[in-house]
């Protein structure tokens, strides 16, 4: 099954681009099939990775949280399986 695992912050203010970089800096303990940033308005970085994976549940490695002072608030993340 295709896993995909969705990370998403908002950064301080006027610090999107920042985060932006941080997170395409980040190196995963192995690679995923893909690996996509999105960004949108109130400077939100979204990374979304897809995995080859046995179950939903199955240890894939994520992005870590950013340093305190770069973001609002806890890093959000989800989980999804492929249906199609």
């Amino acid at each position: 099954m295709t896993v995909a695992l969705m990370w998403e912050a908002r950064a301080t203010a006027g610090r999107g681009n920042e985060l932006l970089e941080w997170a395409r800096a980040q190196v995963l303990a192995r690679e995923p099939l893909r690996r996509e940033l999105l960004r949108a308005p109130q400077d939100r970085v979204l990374v979304i990775t897809w995995w080859e994976a046995e179950e939903l549940t199955a240890e894939l490695p994520e992005l870590p949280e950013p340093a305190a002072d770069l973001i609002t608030r806890a890093v959000h993340r989800w989980r999804f399986e492929s249906v199609s």
